[in-house]
């Protein structure tokens, strides 16, 4: 059937910035939605607030819009683009609730709400309408009410029974959700939920804690055609939230009976509901009756969605974008086959499990338990012909450290109540000899997956050099997903050892290919995973090939920027005829989706891994500079090996991460920098602090996110970091700078062809120095730096990118101390940095794409960049953060970051660009009430013309002794510290 003829430009809700429950899974659905309703012909227009997105992208929609994602402000973009219909589906939780602010305000009035209308986001996502909604379907759901006050659900537990689930609406990743075993808990965890749902509701749900959970995509056209495109199993039981959950796909332990009926019950509903393309659906499973109950519905695409894109090779954004336009599902092509239309049921001959990656090391002594709210800031896939590959594999991708399972110590609250380290806790005590059994009966985990870490443990008991020296048992070892590290160890002989056997035996990966149909039909599109069966799939030809390195995981410090960069990078090589092989391993991001690149290989990105793929593809070259901190890591290894690295010369990476080489370089270049001093113990450490003089930064080398890095003002703090610090770079010493107090901090994003430099973009930091570049707002240009200074930053960013050699990006920190006017070096990245995407949008230069094509050769002068850009208008970078999800977590911001995302906010002017990068950041700044005021006695001397402003502003001030004595002329109400007594600075937060 033809696309409805009264749609001809269609609105995009973006999901904003990247928080923990909403990653980079909607720039994939969004950036794929784009592609394909320009496919059909239609105009597109996007809305979002995130730089560092792929949908943002000038050329990804006709009118691209980067612009907080409030109601009032896309209404405004609905009227001046004359928008025929908005897709909200594509943008998370964040595009539902604007489409239903924008019902409920009236402004959808001849405006079509295609994929999911308001109506049916509303069934399902206010709790009330939801339970009704399953009642008329007669289909189970937990004993439950939808309150909106204290009072009420302390009614409803009266019914209920405690303990309870509260799960607040119009929500992402469960915020502010939570288990409650008594009155006390009930009513801080209703008080906390109301406060973050969008309508000031939440659902008292009878507990289903232990139930396995199960998860089943589903998509329907308007004939009313649905598949299953994919069926997923927690391996973690109800009661942790499906983001922080283990998943494996397809099912594992269900049999076809109980199977049949969570698949009817999910084409039953999608149906009622009349979704126009994907839904999730979550059900909570009895283990030993095979009850199930719903639990949620999601009426858009979702992680989950991402998640069985990419492990079937289905893209359910493209096709749901499609069939909401009206599209049926049996004149949708498969993309990965070019024959079956997309009403053909995906099914896959391999397993494929997700593990979460979780930011607890960035949070000294947070709870690392996990439930019913995500954690996790993202997630890695791996694919292998066996559960017990796929989970080694997933390990390995990871970016922990670890090569495989690995002994923890554990308690028994630990084996009972889940942290992040569940898996490794689970492995030591089946290693410890605990019985499978009673571990499942205390874990509520199936035995099934228990069962197949036993696998791995009895087989690890029977590794020896000898055993190793036996072909089948070494292919054994290597089908059971073992890496040559892991063996090694185990063996008491060196990695290099294992790979030599390897080699001996012809043991090497065979790569299969990802069909969506279980090898029915030739694949078309490569788009491979490793295992060592028999049969490799893997096409090879003559053409030139080039590939990238991805950057593995979303994490703190590294995170969707760097994959915006492969994304980029993978683009500009097949522009220019070039094959581009890809190696990732996350499949919420861009840079995994199959037409991204000519091959695509989903797999750990480790040095092995990487070797393996190189051996049999023969690259002519390896680009590390996109993928953040792992893929340099992997530079020297793999230049080592004889590969060749395209770019900067590995050499001058390490003349950059080494300290001493690095001031070697900065003194013959007569480039200033802080003092500093190496050590390896904390008695060097000591010594050299005592030589600088206090306060002085303290961090390890060789780390991404300022992971460890600490602003210490005395040796007992010193000693205490030395405990900590040595454990996350044990091969590096720890580097010890002089802390520059007062200073301003600047970003340099540089391309470099080396023979002429072109600066990007200078940034200035608004928050001072001491506060991570990543956690800090920025401004491009810089408002406050003198002209003189900002000559000396550009003439020492020619003279380092040129004596490095660098051959694409790189990006130096400064710092200025203006009372001295000196400018120091911080540190230079010889790589894309995670402010490319924010610089690239504010100057309109796709600085990767450039970078790119001068590692194949060509000049900036071929494309006219050879002096800086002079914008007309002020772009602002903000920082979000997930104090939210992680309450417990310190939300002072130092030199570590602990950002998960960013926004953009551009104007003609700083005022203006800086008020919409917070309202981006969801930030709403006040303009009138209360404003306490509370500084140390060495800032109490720059308060006054903040105060001053304040009370011209209209604000009330507050202030605590000290400083209320610092500032003259402005009506102040003294507060006492808490401290000091009553009424103090908590009790008046917490009054208002």
């Amino acid at each position: 059937m033809p696309v409805d003829k009264d749609i001809n430009k269609v609105l995009i809700i973006g999901s904003g910035p990247i928080q923990i429950g909403q990653a980079a899974e909607f720039d994939y659905s969004g950036s794929q939605a784009c592609k394909s309703l320009r496919e059909e012909g239609l105009e597109t227009v996007l809305v979002n607030s995130n730089p560092a997105t792929i949908q943002t992208d000038m050329d990804m929609a006709d009118t691209v819009y980067t612009e907080p994602l409030t109601a009032e402000l896309v209404a405004q973009i609905i009227e001046k683009e004359k928008i025929d219909a908005i897709l909200p589906t594509m943008g998370g939780q964040t595009g539902l609730n604007i489409a239903t602010e924008l019902g409920k305000l009236g402004l959808l009035e001849g405006i079509k709400v295609i994929g999911s209308d308001v109506q049916t986001i509303a069934d399902v996502e206010d709790r009330d309408l939801f339970a009704n909604f399953m009642e008329r379907l007669d289909e189970p759901i937990p004993k439950c009410h939808a309150v909106e006050s204290v009072e009420e659900a302390l009614e409803a537990v009266e019914e209920i029974g405690y303990p309870v689930i509260v799960r607040p609406a119009f929500t992402l990743g469960g915020t502010g959700g939570g288990i409650a075993n008594n009155k006390e808990e009930l009513i801080e965890v209703t008080t906390h939920g109301l406060d973050m749902s969008f309508i000031n509701q939440v659902l008292i749900d009878e507990s289903v804690l232990g139930w396995k959970e199960i998860e089943f995509e589903v998509m329907r056209d308007k004939n009313d055609t649905c598949i299953i495109v994919c069926n997923m199993e927690n391996v973690d039981p109800m009661g942790i939230h499906t983001g922080d959950s283990i998943v494996v796909a397809p099912i594992q332990n269900l049999n076809d009976e109980v199977c049949q009926r969570l698949r009817d019950a999910s084409i039953k509903i999608i149906r009622n509901l009349g979704i126009n393309g994907g839904c999730n659906i979550q059900f909570a499973l009895n283990p030993e009756t095979n009850e199930y109950k719903i639990i949620e519905v999601n009426p858009r695409v979702s992680r989950s969605s991402a998640l069985a894109s990419k492990a079937t090779g289905y893209p359910i954004a493209k096709i749901s974008s499609k069939v909401a336009l009206g599209l049926t599902l049996d004149e949708i092509r498969n993309d990965i086959t070019k024959e079956t239309p997309a009403s053909f049921e995906p099914s896959i001959d391999y397993i494929v499990v997700k593990i979460p990656r979780w930011p607890f090391d960035k949070f000294k002594g947070i709870d690392r338990k996990i439930g019913v709210q995500m954690k996790a800031t993202g997630e890695v896939m791996a694919i292998g012909r066996t559960y017990e590959e796929a989970i080694q594999k997933a390990i390995r991708s990871l970016d922990i450290g670890l090569h495989g399972f690995e002994y923890l110590e554990y308690t028994e609250d630990n084996l009972a109540n889940p942290t992040d380290e569940r898996l490794f806790h689970m492995y030591s005590a089946i290693k410890d000899g605990r019985s499978v059994e009673e571990l499942a009966e205390i874990s509520k985990m199936d035995a099934f997956f228990l069962y197949k870490i036993e696998n791995i443990v009895n087989f690890e008991n029977q590794v020896t050099k000898e055993a190793l020296e036996d072909e089948k048992f070494l292919l054994k070892a290597k089908k059971l997903g073992f890496s040559n590290f892991t063996l090694a160890k185990l063996a008491g002989i060196k990695e290099e050892d294992v790979k030599a056997l390897l080699d001996k035996f012809g043991i090497k990966p065979s790569y299969k290919m990802v069909d969506t149909c279980a090898a029915e039909f030739e694949a078309k599109t490569p788009y491979y995973y490793s295992s060592y069966d028999s049969g490799n799939e893997l096409i090879k030809n003559d053409n030139k090939k080039i590939l990238i390195i991805g950057a593995g995981p979303i994490r703190i410090g590294q995170g969707i920027e760097f994959d915006y960069c492969c994304v980029h990078s993978s683009l500009a090589l097949k522009d220019q005829g070039i094959e581009t092989i890809l190696v990732n391993n996350n499949p919420e991001t861009v840079s995994t989706d199959y037409d991204i690149s000519d091959e695509l290989f989903f797999e750990p990105l480790t040095f092995e891994d990487i070797m393996g793929i190189i051996e049999q593809v023969e690259p002519e070259g390896v680009i590390v500079q996109f993928g953040g901190q792992t893929s340099i890591n992997l530079s020297v290894p793999l230049a080592k090996a004889g590969v060749k690295i395209l770019g900067t010369p590995y050499e001058s990476i390490d003349r950059v991460e080494d300290r001493e080489r690095f001031t070697e370089v900065l003194n013959d270049l007569h480039i200033h920098q802080a003092p500093y001093g190496l050590a390896n113990s904390f008695d060097e450490a000591r010594e050299a602090a005592e030589r600088i003089g206090f306060p002085v930064l303290v961090r390890p080398s060789y780390v991404i996110g300022g992971r460890a890095m600490e602003i210490v003002y005395c040796v007992e703090e010193l000693e205490e970091y030395m405990k900590e610090a040595v454990k996350v770079s044990p091969e590096h010493p720890i580097l010890v700078d002089k802390f520059l107090e007062d200073a301003v901090e600047l970003d340099v994003d540089l391309l470099c062809d080396g023979e002429d430099v072109f600066i990007a973009g200078i940034m200035e930091h608004i928050e001072e120095a001491g506060v991570h570049s990543g956690d800090s707002a920025c401004v491009i240009p810089p408002q406050t730096i003198p002209e003189h200074l900002l000559e000396v930053i550009r003439e020492n960013t020619r003279k380092l990118a040129l004596e490095l050699d660098v051959i694409g990006l790189m990006n130096i920190q400064y710092a200025v101390k203006l009372d001295e006017e000196r400018v120091y070096i911080i540190e230079a990245n010889p790589r894309a940095s995670r402010t490319v995407p924010f610089v690239s949008k504010a100057i309109g230069v796709p600085l990767a794409k450039v970078a790119t094509s001068l590692m194949m050769g060509a000049k900036l002068k071929d494309f006219n960049l050879t002096k800086e850009i002079k914008i007309n208008h002020v772009a602002v970078k903000e920082s979000v953060f997930p104090f939210l999800k992680l309450t417990e977590s310190d939300s002072i911001l130092g030199p570590e970051m602990k950002s998960t995302g960013e926004s953009i906010g551009i104007d003609e002017n700083f005022g203006l660009a800086f008020y919409k990068s917070q309202l981006s950041a969801g930030m709403d700044l006040p303009k009138e009430g209360n404003l306490l005021i509370s500084v140390r006695e060495q800032d109490q001397k720059k308060i006054q013309p903040i105060a001053d402003k304040a009370h011209a502003l209209g604000f009330n001030i507050f202030a605590t002794k000290g400083t209320a004595n610092a500032i003259f002329d402005v009506p102040i109400t003294r507060i006492k510290k808490v401290s000091q007594g009553t009424p103090n600075i908590k009790e008046a937060i917490l009054d208002g």
